[in-house]
């Protein structure tokens, strides 16, 4: 079969590997989509804890079974699924255990014409969805699901934040915002990226490049009961100071680094909570595909591409020049 196999670092070639096979409890997937994540670009990079060579990048994906295991009824041949990336979770809602690992490293992801994954880890593809964008969904969808919902409880009528907007998990963040009535804000550092989000609902929106920008958006839309966050760095301080009392900060990253300073006082005085999150929980998971059907959510789609121009998707999230997820088509 073809894949995008990274063979070093930076060294991501378009080769024939063999094809899988469904091993016990497992089943083989003809993938007709897949999708890029951030995570992909670390890994290439050698930025990622726990790189190995070579090794199949992609975590999204969706696809036809065409193969089961053994001890796998032949039933789900020909099912239409999506894939779920968080593998070996725990037992526990709280938080992942130890054994937890995200698809495409450091097992192959879906980078690929073929794929072999546990059944407990596929789940149906929602039939409003094309494979393009049902492949967008599982990582970012997941994170933003659980970010929102499991662990910030937003409400409707609530005022949420979402910084750096954009990338797929940040839009994701948006649409279920949206859906649920709640009243969401945007930051980024492109206008482009402001107008696009306020016509899929956004009801304000900043550069957060300018200085000191967090003291009028603030006093003009703030103070905000969630904000959400992957960047962490400088810009961290500000957002707690946009926090209303009693607010929670829900964070999944921190591509900008730490933040220069943290600042105590504000949090216990003003009863804020801050929440780290990372992917989710099989419940989420499943619940997260139910609001997408529910609320009939489509996710936004920057560009698609083929295995072969794979390199362009790379470069282009590399810039930071999608609105929306980069799509593989297999």
């Amino acid at each position: 079969m073809k894949a995008a196999i990274l063979k070093g670092l930076n060294q991501l070639v378009i080769d024939t590997v063999p094809q899988p096979i469904a091993g016990l409890g497992e089943v083989l997937v003809r993938l007709q989509a897949a999708a890029l994540n951030h995570r992909d670009v670390w890994i290439k990079t050698g930025q990622y804890a726990g790189v190995h060579y070579p090794i199949i990048l992609g975590s999204d994906g969706a696809g036809i079974i065409v193969e089961v295991g053994s001890n796998v009824d032949t039933v789900w041949i020909g099912r239409e699924i999506i894939i779920n990336p968080a593998f070996d979770w725990g037992h526990s809602e709280r938080s992942q255990e130890p054994q937890f690992s995200i698809l495409g490293l450091p097992k192959n992801g879906t980078f690929a014409e073929y794929i072999t994954v546990p059944l407990s880890q596929i789940a149906p593809k929602p039939n409003h969805l094309s494979w393009e964008e049902a492949a967008s969904l599982p990582l970012a969808g997941v994170t933003a699901y659980r970010a929102l919902f499991s662990r910030a409880h937003l409400q409707a009528g609530e005022k949420v934040l979402i910084n750096g907007i954009g990338a797929g998990t940040a839009l994701f963040a948006l649409q279920f915002a949206v859906a649920i009535g709640a009243l969401p804000s945007v930051t980024s550092s492109c206008n482009d990226k402001l107008a696009q989000a306020s016509g899929l609902g956004a009801k304000a929106g900043c550069l957060y490049t300018l200085e000191d920008w967090h003291i009028d958006f603030g006093r003009h839309h703030g103070p905000f009961d969630v904000i959400v966050d992957s960047a962490g760095g400088a810009v961290f301080d500000h957002l707690i100071d946009l926090a209303s009392s009693g607010g929670r900060l829900v964070f999944f990253g921190a591509t900008r680094g730490n933040p220069s300073e943290l600042a105590i006082r504000k949090l216990f005085w003003r009863q804020l909570s801050l929440l780290g999150t990372t992917m989710g929980s099989p419940s989420d998971f499943t619940a997260m595909i139910d609001f997408v059907k529910t609320h009939d959510i489509k996710p936004i789609i920057s560009d698609v591409f083929t295995l072969d121009t794979l390199s362009v998707a790379f470069s282009c999230m590399e810039q930071g020049k999608q609105f929306g997820k980069l799509v593989v088509r297999l």
